[in-house]
């Protein structure tokens, strides 16, 4: 388990954490297009979920917000995953699919939509740190669609560093890396606002409990579903496996938060009359 002190934007939970403060989701917009204007209208908002029909599947999306023109989806994706296009095509659907209220008779009252993808690796292999696409005509290359879609994916291991900005080039190594600003003189004021938020959010006990507790989420779920067809004596295996857990998730967060025992118990969510039977393992 990494602390929350260790974790960098890559993972989800401290970049939705970071992102849902508006002024820093305009901050990494402003250094990704590379347009110091853009001002956002909407409060930016984190996993915000999307679906046309009950019985089809929704998404959620990391952060959302929008502008005069523009709706905004970025989403932090850190693990390999051989889907990701047909997946970002499937955002752009549902997306636009929310645009129009019923009755609108004109498709151009449609904002534009920017879904961007920041990936630790390479999807199309040519070194590039931004990917971007939008239609074009086949058979003449030099017509645009101008249909207002546009979809970017980003490869923080990029190395044409003449064709991004230098702030942009040290925002790919604070996500992956948590590297400060470079002080010997280059501008950086989107970046800078960038690496206090994260520092708030770090410093934020509140936050930290948050972390602690979807993490103990994750755990119980995971060890839900692996319970799950195995017969009863089994069972009562995993259940003493569930307490073990259990024991080594109260010694992380003691180790992890500098806490007490008890406090970390109180974070878990585990019961005051069981304190004492862990405290006697510990």
């Amino acid at each position: 388990m990494k602390t929350l002190q260790e974790l960098t934007l890559l993972d989800r939970f401290l970049f939705d954490q970071t992102m849902e403060d508006t002024e820093t989701y305009e901050a990494l917009l402003r250094i990704i297009l590379g347009d110091e204007e853009l001002k956002l209208l909407t409060p930016s908002q984190t996993e915000k979920e999307l679906r046309t029909a009950p019985w089809l599947r929704s998404i959620r999306v990391d952060v959302f917000a929008m502008d005069d023109f523009s709706i905004y989806n970025t989403e932090m994706q850190k693990e390999w995953r051989n889907d990701l296009v047909k997946r970002s095509r499937y955002y752009q659907a549902l997306i636009d699919s929310s645009l129009l209220e019923p009755g609108v008779p004109n498709y151009n009252n449609m904002k534009n939509t920017t879904i961007i993808m920041i990936t630790p690796f390479d999807l199309f292999g040519q070194k590039h740190f931004v990917y971007t696409f939008e239609d074009v005509c086949i058979d003449d290359p030099t017509l645009k669609l101008n249909d207002g879609a546009k979809r970017i994916f980003i490869n923080t291991h990029g190395t044409n560093v003449d064709d991004v900005s230098p702030e942009f080039i040290a925002l790919m190594k604070f996500i992956e890396y948590n590297e400060g600003i470079d002080k010997t003189g280059t501008k950086a004021p989107n970046l800078e606002k960038i690496v206090d938020r994260v520092g708030q959010v770090k410093a934020s006990e509140k936050v930290g409990v948050l972390y602690m507790q979807k993490w103990e989420e994750e755990i119980i779920m995971k060890q839900q579903a692996e319970k799950e067809g195995f017969d009863n004596g089994f069972k009562r295996g995993m259940e003493q496996g569930m307490k073990q857990e259990r024991l080594e998730s109260i010694r992380n967060v003691v180790k992890g938060f500098n806490v007490t025992a008890e406090k970390a118990m109180e974070s878990l969510g585990i019961p005051e009359s069981d304190y004492d039977k862990y405290l006697s393992r510990l």
